[in-house]
């Protein structure tokens, strides 16, 4: 079967609906760009700070609005008409994903502006912030996939949304906690980390560690997805 983009626009229209539709997961697109407007004034001096907004930001919005998206589909029983339509597991994946997609890249580069980063090299920055925004919506689809509504997928999402957002923090004590170490390696963390060589000068060839990261990351979540989801037909 050929993927039809009419119909993965047709998907992303309908989620456009019913999230203007629902106040409380709307707001939570714009509380990073409180963040950020407050950061902005204050000042915001190091790398790890704009990024700390910028990780909130994937969790809020890529991570939970799809999360929701994908938990409402489920608690009003459209999920399943969804799935055994003409349309094809990647139509439908694609399509689910293109609003939580869009929306991230918008509120990252409204809070870029805000807190005025400004990256040496916009390219290298933009496509890890890409990429990551790929993980965290695969992230966000296997929580809907595994919630029964959005009140739930609201509770379920909080503590990946201090794992991702304050995670990379743990880093400071991995000498002391050598089990910590291992938060060197998630998503948010080689994020900063890229972010912080690019800061320095690296280019694309000098962060390619940073970037198989993350694609990993991606790799695996979604292998994760395509297993629920296919569950989720069989169910």
């Amino acid at each position: 079967m050929t993927f039809s983009i009419k119909r993965s626009i047709a998907i992303l229209q309908k989620d456009y609906k019913d999230v203007s539709k629902n106040l409380f997961v709307g707001s939570s697109v714009f509380m990073p760009l409180v963040l950020a407007a407050l950061y902005g004034r204050m000042g915001v001096e190091t790398i790890n700070e704009h990024y700390l907004v910028f990780n909130m930001t994937f969790c809020l919005v890529a991570a939970y609005v799809q999360c929701s998206l994908i938990a409402e589909e489920k608690e009003k029983n459209t999920l399943r008409g969804l799935m055994l339509s003409p349309a094809s597991t990647l139509e439908i994946l694609a399509g689910k994903s293109l609003l939580s997609f869009i929306g991230t890249i918008l509120v990252i580069a409204f809070a870029a502006f805000l807190t005025e980063y400004k990256p040496d090299n916009m390219l290298v920055v933009s496509i890890a912030i890409a990429l990551s925004a790929i993980f965290y919506i695969g992230l966000g689809t296997v929580l809907g996939l595994v919630t029964k509504s959005v009140m739930e997928a609201s509770v379920v999402i909080l503590p990946f949304m201090g794992i991702f957002s304050f995670g990379s923090m743990l880093t400071v004590f991995a000498d002391k906690y050598p089990i910590l170490k291992a938060a060197e390696y998630m998503p948010n963390t080689q994020l900063i980390n890229l972010a912080n060589e690019v800061q320095n000068g690296a280019g694309l060839a000098d962060v390619w560690f940073n970037l198989a990261v993350i694609l990993a990351w991606i790799a695996v979540i979604y292998v994760i997805v395509v297993v629920v989801y296919r569950k989720r037909m069989m169910d």
